[in-house]
């Protein structure tokens, strides 16, 4: 392997084993228990009062405060918020971006579409370990019918579908070409990802948009919509605080103050730990730290150590191209978000701006 914190990643639009070796990572990897939440606060529905607590109170250096700041208005960020325990420490706009302002998660939205399938499958709509073809129908891919047939909703949330990810965006079969054997590599790959929403739509017969707003968008507070770019990319748009939302109800293991939307912890474990045997550091659609190797999109290189160095070993991240960042940390009880442009590395997810973000946070913090 070789040793580097981040690989360059070239944009290229805007052999894991078997499926089955995902028992043996669950019964080999030590799997992170589910921090209590009855210390959580949650924000009222459909309202803009949020509680907070200062710096001072937490024991923070507000000098470093100033240093964050800076560094974030530097990077070209639109917003920034960091809650503790659920309530707000740090509510930062840049520019003419405001509260109401809606910004684009682009790949960290694809969290949303990996808790929507758990509660899929919470429903009894669906299995992850179905075909994926079970929903979508056979000729999906361009593959043979007994190569497509490999493919699992599994493989889609854990990016191992075998599919070519040169074509990274397009959802058509004739896109959707055969590469290796479902399960037995690692690619990111927005096409499968991508079809999964429709994966859920037809197992629940209902459009994405309205399954989504009802089963969580609706039910935690949340603004923002579904937007389809013209390379048939679903991206979600909102405000960083309905962003924040959603990272406290992951904080708080699928439960909205007291009300359970996701309540299959072994799902909630699977999602936030490995899911695969080449990328440790990648669960069903989350990036995860603290693990002995990552690989970065449109990389086929393995690299030594931990995602982000300077953040705690338990976090776990939505990341996205730009610099879209939400990170979670239970051990300390924080939520963290970051919206706005490029940082500088054009990257489709995990960038070296996460490292350098995390020194001043941890500055900041401590």
């Amino acid at each position: 392997m070789k040793s580097a914190l981040y690989p360059i990643v070239v944009v290229l639009v805007f052999c894991f084993g078997c499926s089955s070796d995902a028992e043996d990572i669950a019964s080999n990897d030590e799997v992170d228990e589910l921090p209590a939440t009855s210390n959580l606060y949650y924000p009222p529905l459909n309202s803009p009062n949020w509680e907070t607590t200062s710096v001072d109170e937490l024991g923070w250096d507000a000098l470093a405060e100033q240093e964050l700041y800076d560094f974030l208005e530097t990077n070209d960020s639109k917003a920034f918020i960091i809650l503790k325990d659920g309530k707000i420490v740090v509510e930062w706009y840049f520019g003419d971006h405001t509260q109401n302002t809606s910004w684009y998660w682009a790949s960290a939205g694809k969290t949303l579409t990996a808790f929507m399938v758990g509660i899929a499958q919470q429903q009894d709509l669906l299995n992850i370990e179905d075909k994926t073809s079970d929903y979508l129908g056979t000729g999906w891919t361009s593959a043979t019918i007994a190569k497509e047939g490999l493919i699992t909703i599994t493989d889609q949330l854990s990016m191992t579908s075998g599919l070519n990810e040169l074509l990274f965006e397009c959802v058509t079969p004739d896109c959707l070409q055969y590469v290796a054997d479902a399960g037995s590599r690692w690619s990111y790959h927005n096409g499968p990802y991508t079809l999964l929403q429709d994966v859920v739509a037809n197992a629940a017969n209902m459009e994405w948009s309205n399954y989504f707003n009802a089963n969580l968008r609706n039910r935690i507070g949340m603004e923002g919509f579904w937007f389809t770019t013209n390379d048939n990319n679903n991206v979600y748009f909102s405000t960083a605080r309905s962003m924040a939302r959603f990272g406290l109800l992951n904080l708080g293991n699928g439960i909205w103050n007291g009300e359970t939307l996701l309540d299959d912890n072994s799902f909630l474990n699977a999602m936030k730990n490995t899911s695969q045997n080449l990328n440790a550091s990648y669960g069903y659609l989350w990036w995860l730290n603290g693990k002995e190797s990552f690989m970065s999109p449109a990389s086929r290189t393995v690299f030594d150590g931990p995602l982000i160095p300077n953040a705690p070993s338990d976090t776990y991240a939505g990341l996205g191209k730009n610099d879209q960042k939400l990170y979670i940390v239970p051990s300390e009880g924080l939520v963290i978000v970051r919206q706005g442009e490029d940082a500088g590395e054009d990257q489709l997810g995990p960038s070296s701006f996460d490292n350098g973000l995390w020194e001043k946070l941890t500055a900041f913090m401590n």
